[in-house]
């Protein structure tokens, strides 16, 4: 297997994108990422796009054919790949994985949804869930998330207030970030007497409906320095099933997959969590980013409240988390989501992240699960 290298990465404007359509948000994401990495499309050998449900988002199927058409990029191969919301992730992990075993030479790993052109995104959401035994029985994801939390908040003495710092954190990192969704700071108590929308979660511990895309070039690491002074070396790449359920879980407060995903990837490296510089993980609620920290292993299980409400996860804190804003400002546009994380982590690794810059990070960490943890994939990147 070789050694693999990022040389490239982009990601567009995540919001509401009401005048772009779903084929132009991820040429404008593969273009920026093939000027980023000094290459041009002749160069490319394959595509692996990830995105969860343009058939239910955008009434479009068949969109690998759709995007190497429409980015003048026919006849290279090109995969849709999917896994709910780690969609992205996976693209990722697949891209790195052709690259590594010598089939490709030069991939663009790219992800895109476009979620506004739907009148109630909610159902096509829900189908990450298990849909017999969840969907159909008029569970959503807020509601999942919440049976979560409050098993959290049970268990180990988690506070409301915990819960909102952490989003709290999020769009104050987001205000720094002129490609996020949201840009506004807000404050614990804003958050606390937003909108119910599924006890004990308000509109603001939730990501919102979002449109995007992001893409990363890849190639052997032996080659980088021909395309770019500041090539990020991929140390691992792990994947983790875990149930789709949440009634077939040992623990509801602990994603199984995010833990083995992220042992496999600590082993991969040769690293630990106490060598990661900064982290991009899945919070699309807030109990998510608190559960993430733990599954992770940056604190134990149980402290992760604690350690949002002590500063922690703060920029300048132990282990900074979402520098970007994270899926709960920065925009969560399910299939791009896990390219975008790789895509910070880039530009942090590179020193190019302006205003929301960790000083001297040197390995960066890329986390992304699909529906309540029945995928995660994990990354962990270095300088």
């Amino acid at each position: 297997m070789r050694d693999v290298a990022i040389i490239g990465a982009s990601q567009t404007k995540f919001g509401e994108l009401w005048d772009v359509s779903f084929r132009d948000l991820v040429v404008e994401a593969g273009l920026k990422a093939i000027e980023d990495a000094g290459i041009v499309g002749d160069d490319l050998d394959a595509m692996y796009v990830g995105n969860m449900s343009a058939g239910l988002f955008v009434g479009q199927e068949h969109i690998a054919s759709l995007i190497a058409d429409h980015a003048g990029l026919t006849p290279i191969p090109c995969a849709r790949v999917e896994a709910a919301c780690a969609s992205g992730g996976l693209a990722l992990r697949n891209g790195i994985m052709a690259v590594a075993s010598g089939f490709h030479d030069m991939v663009i790993s790219a992800g895109v949804e476009k979620m506004t052109d739907i009148v109630d995104p909610t159902p096509a959401i829900a189908t990450a869930s298990d849909q017999e035994w969840e969907a159909q029985q008029g569970v959503t994801f807020p509601s999942l998330y919440a049976m979560m939390a409050r098993r959290h908040m049970y268990e180990y003495g988690t506070t409301r207030e915990q819960l909102a710092m952490f989003s709290v954190i999020n769009h104050k990192n987001a205000s720094k970030n002129p490609l996020a969704q949201y840009q506004n700071t807000i404050t614990v108590d804003q958050v606390l007497n937003s909108s119910k929308v599924a006890d004990p979660l308000t509109l603001l511990d939730c990501s919102p409906v979002t449109d995007g895309a992001a893409g990363v070039i890849i190639c052997p690491a032996e080659d980088a320095k021909k395309y770019t002074d500041t090539p990020i070396y991929v140390k691992a790449a792990a994947q983790a099933s875990g149930t789709i359920a949440l009634h077939n879980r040992r623990d509801i407060t602990t994603i199984d997959s995010s833990v083995n995903a992220s042992r496999k990837a600590y082993k991969m490296a040769g690293v630990g969590p106490k060598d990661i510089d900064v982290a991009e993980v899945h919070d699309c609620f807030s109990i998510n980013g608190i559960l993430a920290i733990e599954d992770l292993g940056f604190v134990e299980k149980g402290k992760g409240g604690p350690a949002v409400e002590e500063g922690m996860t703060e920029m300048d804190g132990e282990i900074p988390v979402n520098p970007s804003g994270g899926l709960k400002a920065r925009g969560h546009p399910l299939g791009a989501t896990g390219i975008a994380q790789a895509a910070e982590i880039v530009k942090q690794l590179k020193g190019e992240a302006g205003k929301r810059q960790v000083n001297g990070a040197e390995i960066g960490m890329t986390h992304n699960i699909g529906g309540t943890g029945g995928t995660a994939v994990v990354h962990i990147l270095s300088n």
